[in-house]
């Protein structure tokens, strides 16, 4: 069977069907799988997820190699500088999944701090014997700093949303610019990132996951955020030393984590399952109808201009 088009999964919405019946023919394989295998070599465009690392060994079994979409923003799972090499057109989708995004990282950071999944274990699990004053507090977000890694669109958009809790957004960018930040309510500082931690009551992660950015939050880093800070962490597991994470949790310095992306995923650090005053979430950032086909048809239409 010919194989022009290879993807690891089907996507939502009409798009990549669509694609299949303009540039036959599509075919659907797993990543990896003997079938994916067999058709690499034929493949001009490839369809991949954002948890199926490509290597250039990838490249070379397939000669007639001119595109890689990726269903995501981040392509730092793709041999980018490899694929220019050769060039391969990598498709991406930015853009498309801002505010979906910018929702999740606001919905993790209300969840920790009125601790709405604890509250609701509570009732689930029938032990609830009513009101009471002192019950599951959490704190008050009003006021507050947010730090925000990342002045990108997704880092502004989140910044609103805390600028709407009546806090205060403050930025850090790894371009490391001056000046303020214009996030659509407003402006912001831009600090460097040792100013801006021990500031940040809540410390938003907005970043691309790059060789300058991974591993940006070390043990040091961590340390000089406030006794209670809360981190959220929407972006790549990567940015941040976990295990440093959860042990700042278990001795109290850290009032909370709340992450939807782990490094390594979908592997997760059997430690997060067991630490306290958590939120996690399975990469659910883009998980809406609307933003998955929008990345559908932003990807489609990129594997279609690279194909001709």
């Amino acid at each position: 069977m010919s194989t022009r088009i290879l993807s690891t999964s089907p996507l939502v919405g009409p798009a990549l069907a669509e694609l299949g019946a303009r540039f036959p023919d599509l075919r659907l394989a797993s990543f990896r799988s003997p079938e994916w295998n067999a058709a690499l070599p034929e493949a001009e465009a490839l369809v991949v997820m954002l948890s199926e690392p490509m290597t250039e060994a990838d490249l070379d079994a397939a000669p007639k190699l001119k595109a890689i979409g990726t269903y995501s923003v981040g392509v730092n799972h793709l041999p980018v500088k490899a694929c220019q090499a050769r060039g391969i057109t990598v498709v991406n989708t930015p853009g498309v999944l801002t505010e979906a995004t910018a929702d999740i990282a606001l919905a993790l950071l209300l969840s920790l701090t009125r601790r709405v999944a604890e509250g609701e274990a509570l009732v689930r699990s029938g032990a609830w014997k009513g009101w009471a004053p002192d019950q599951l507090l959490g704190p008050s977000l009003e006021g507050k700093a947010c730090g925000i890694l990342g002045s990108g669109p997704i880092g502004r958009a989140f910044a609103r949303r805390a600028w709407a809790l009546g806090m205060t957004p403050i930025f850090w960018d790894r371009e490391g610019l001056g000046g303020e930040v214009d996030f659509g309510a407003g402006q912001a500082s831009r600090l460097p990132l040792m100013e801006l931690l021990p500031r940040s009551a809540v410390l938003s992660l907005h970043c691309p996951l790059t060789d300058q950015t991974r591993g940006l939050l070390n043990r040091a880093a961590l340390e000089q955020l406030p006794t209670g800070a809360v981190i959220i962490n929407t972006a790549r597991g990567g940015l941040m030393d976990e295990n440093a994470a959860i042990d700042l949790l278990e001795s109290g310095h850290l009032g909370g984590v709340g992450l939807d992306v782990y490094e390594g995923e979908p592997r997760v650090n059997p430690r997060w399952l067991q630490a306290p005053r958590t939120v996690l979430l399975p990469h659910l950032g883009s998980a809406t109808v609307e933003t998955r086909e929008a990345m559908a048809r932003l990807l489609c239409d990129g594997l279609a201009g690279a194909l001709g």
